[in-house]
């Protein structure tokens, strides 16, 4: 496992950026570390987007959101995860 986890339980979040804050990887990985868990990530997409409505979407390619989660996996031992 990771160091900066060690004494910590990991979780993963696979979800995209929400550009305001409220949604997404922000939002998951507050919660986890409210609930004293460490939060890991895979991003989906990234929006350009705030509390009126998203104004654009940029999506990552499935290769790469895979890449994302077997390079966490590798390092970590990842209890939960949100999708």
């Amino acid at each position: 496992m990771g160091t900066h986890a060690v004494s910590l339980s990991v979780a993963l979040t696979v979800a995209g950026v929400d550009s305001s804050g409220g949604a997404g990887i922000a939002a998951d990985l507050a919660t986890f570390a409210s609930e004293g868990v460490w939060g890991t990530c895979a991003v989906t997409a990234v929006t350009a987007q705030n509390s009126l409505g998203v104004d654009a979407i940029e999506y990552v390619s499935t290769d790469a959101i895979v890449a994302q989660i077997g390079s966490v996996c590798r390092d970590m031992r990842v209890g939960a995860a949100k999708t």
